[in-house]
């Protein structure tokens, strides 16, 4: 699948999976990573725990 492609089935442009793609998670919001992760067809758990 290239970029282009990806970016369509995510609702996002190409730039964006580019920054994705190269590790740049910082540059999104967390609601954006679910979204594209459910996207993707993966199943989202999230636990919050206090700190050590």
């Amino acid at each position: 699948m290239t970029q282009l492609q990806a970016a369509k089935h995510f609702g996002v442009t190409q730039p964006r999976v580019s920054d994705l793609m190269r590790g740049k998670i910082n540059l999104f919001a967390l609601d954006a990573l679910v979204i594209m992760a459910t996207a993707a067809g993966l199943h989202i758990e999230m636990r919050v725990l206090e700190a050590a």
